[in-house]
Order: C-alpha cells, then structure tokens, then sequence
C-alpha cells in the first residue's frame, strides 16, 4: 500500500503560480512512477506530468513549459510547480502513485486549484 497526501492548492488569478506537494509513504520501494492528474467538472481525469524512478519527467502537451514536476526521494515528496496558469487549468488535482508490479494505482485526496480570468 502507498499513502498519499497533497497540499497546495487555491485561487490564483490567470497569470499565477502554485506549487503543489504530495508526501508518500508507504511500499514506497516498489513505486515505479509519481505523477499528478487532474479532473475538472464534468470531463475525465487526465495525466498532468509525470516522473519515473530515475528521474524522467513527462507533461501534457497543454502544460509543457509551464508545469515542472519533481521529486525527492529522501524526503518522500513529488511537487508540481505550475506557472503561467490559465483557467483551463481549473481543476481538482490528485498525487498518484504507480506500482507496474502490482498493476496498482494509488491516489490522494485531492486539492483544488481554481484560476480566476
């Protein structure tokens, strides 16, 4: 099992930044990748940005150059910087975690981040 839980969120005005945190614990040994998603009313939960084990981020094409995922493994933290936010970007964000061994899917909470036009 791998727990989750994010911190960050808000209201920031187009133009803003956040700063996403989501601390993990757990069968952290067997993860093979922390990513964030996203789900804003009314549409699916999407892939944000990603980052493996060894450190290899992956974005979204409508958040690349704007978003920086990162991790640090001695302190069990996976962050997502946003920046140049849009309203588009209006969304409930969860912390995942992947075990590809397992076929398992871990989430946090979720924290809200609403851009303001």
């Amino acid at each position: 099992q791998v727990q989750l839980v994010e911190s960050g969120g808000g209201l920031v005005q187009t133009g803003g930044s956040l700063r996403l945190s989501c601390t993990y614990s757990g069968s952290i040994a067997t993860i093979t990748a922390l990513g964030w998603f996203r789900q804003a009313p009314g549409k699916q939960r999407e892939l944000v940005a990603s980052i493996s084990g060894t450190g290899t981020p992956t974005y979204t094409d409508s958040v690349k150059g704007r978003f920086a995922i990162s991790r640090d493994n001695a302190k069990k933290t996976v962050d997502l910087q946003m920046m140049n936010l849009k309203p588009e970007d209006t969304a409930i964000y969860y912390c995942n975690a992947y075990r590809m061994r397992a076929s398992a899917n871990y989430w946090g909470q979720g924290t809200q981040v609403t851009v303001s036009s």
